[in-house]
Formats: structure tokens, sequence, C-alpha cells
């Protein structure tokens, strides 16, 4: 097989990408439909956003005697969610789309649900929950873009790994207490 018979030519390459310059990055080889892939992406901010704040609740509010290294990881977790954030919605700027970060509508589009918990268990066993939803719809979205968008799948591979960290960050906070409340 030669190099001809699976690349474009570099004149046609030339051609095309002159076509359009406005869209910047989403060339004639984008093959996923754009409106959608934004509006997943604005889902998937929400979530961040809103794992964002309530890690960052319970760290405030994290208290009893293994409340220490409890916060320190709470707050790991909300720095790390926030980077999510970030990367997300300066994929949605590439796409040609706008971030929606509209506190009226935070909670609805998010996939994860802020619960705040009533004591630091409760709170580990909610963020817990929060991360297994984001793993399945990260790995929806993934399954849906394929090849039909790359950059934003490697993206949310990128984000997934971390949400399973996370989840096991916290499956071995839990057994760490024993089964105690605080």
């Amino acid at each position: 097989m030669s190099q001809s018979d699976f690349l474009t030519d570099i004149q046609t390459l030339r051609q095309r990408a002159r076509q359009h310059i406005e869209q910047g990055a989403v060339t004639q080889g984008y093959h996923a439909d754009r409106e959608t892939v934004i509006k997943l992406l604005n889902e998937a901010l929400a979530t961040e956003i809103v794992c964002v704040l309530r890690y960052k609740r319970h760290y405030y509010m994290a208290g009893g005697l293994n409340a220490e290294g409890v916060a320190a990881e709470f707050l790991e977790h909300a720095t790390e969610e926030q980077g999510h954030a970030d990367e997300i919605a300066q994929r949605i700027v590439q796409l040609g789309g706008e971030p929606d970060l509209s506190p009226d509508s935070l909670t609805s589009r998010s996939h994860a649900e802020y619960v705040e918990g009533k004591d630091l268990l409760d709170m580990i066993r909610e963020d817990l929950v929060a991360e297994r939803i984001a793993i399945d719809s990260y790995r929806e979205m993934i399954n849906y873009l394929g090849t039909n968008d790359p950059t934003s799948r490697r993206m949310l591979e990128g984000i997934l790994a971390k949400e399973e960290e996370h989840a096991d960050d916290l499956v071995g906070l839990l057994a760490g207490m024993d089964g105690k409340r605080n």
C-alpha cells in the first residue's frame, strides 16, 4: 500500500485549508455533529462545575477525627475538577460554541447532583456516587464520539481516567473509615 492510497494529496489539503478559515480548528475532516458535541460538552462542563462546588463545600464542612486527610482529598479533587471544567470550556470554544456557565441552569444540565451530605461519611458516599455518574456519562460520550471527533474523545478519555482515580480514592477513604460515623 502506497502513501497516496490513504492520504489526501498536498494540493487538495492546502486548498481545503483555505476554505472556511473562520471555522478555525473545525475543518472539512470533522465528522461529528458539532451542535450535539457542544451540547454534550456543556453538560459535561455543568457536571464538572457542580462537582467543584460540592467538593469545595465538603472540604469546608469536613469535621471529626478523620477530617483532616479527607478534607485534603476533597480539596485536591475540587482543584482537578476545575481543571476538567477549564479543558472542556476551551474545547467548546475551539468547536465554535460558547461555554454555558449560567448558574440558573447549572444543576439541571449537570449529570451529577449537588448533595451536601450530613456528615463526613455521607459526604464521601455522595462524592463517590457523583464520580460513578461522571464515569458512566463520559464513557457514553466517548463511545458516541468514536472517530468523528478524536480531539474531544481524547480529552474526555483523560478526564475519565481522572474520575476513575477519584472514585478509587473515595473507596479507599470509605474503607479507612472502618464504618465509623463522624
